[in-house]
């Protein structure tokens, strides 16, 4: 395995993941990080992520559109706006023997899993009521 040293591009990348509570996606995050560094190329802050999520200090978010990450390690769900886009926690808690289920009918021995409900977001609710 290789050792990965720590630099300063990505504890900056680190950091800016983890002042967010909106699940950016690499593309909001590379505008904040460049913001603070403008020689930070969009190469670095996408090789840097997935270095971050590969390594479990960030979580990535597969969502239709564009990746998500998120600074809430635990195991959680997400919610989906298919008007806008808009990805945040479910209030509902891990179903964790949902793994022990899916195990005992496959051959896979489960890690973990991904629920991303979809639906739309009050606010897109709202402005979709008012152009009627």
């Amino acid at each position: 395995m290789k050792v990965q040293r720590d630099t300063k591009q990505r504890r900056l990348i680190y950091e800016t993941v983890m002042k967010h509570y909106d699940h950016p996606n690499a593309e909001e995050i590379y505008t904040d990080v460049h913001l603070q560094d403008a020689k930070i190329s969009k190469g670095t802050v996408y090789r840097n992520l997935k270095i971050l999520s590969d390594n479990e200090d960030i979580f990535h978010i597969k969502v239709p559109g564009a990746d998500r990450y998120d600074s809430t390690l635990k195991n959680h769900y997400h919610i989906l706006c298919t008007e806008c886009g808009i990805v945040i926690d479910a209030p509902i808690d891990y179903i964790s023997p949902n793994d022990d289920l899916v195990e005992e009918k496959t051959d896979f021995k489960i890690q973990k899993h991904q629920t991303v409900f979809e639906g739309v977001c009050p606010k897109c609710q709202n402005a979709s009521k008012k152009q009627i």
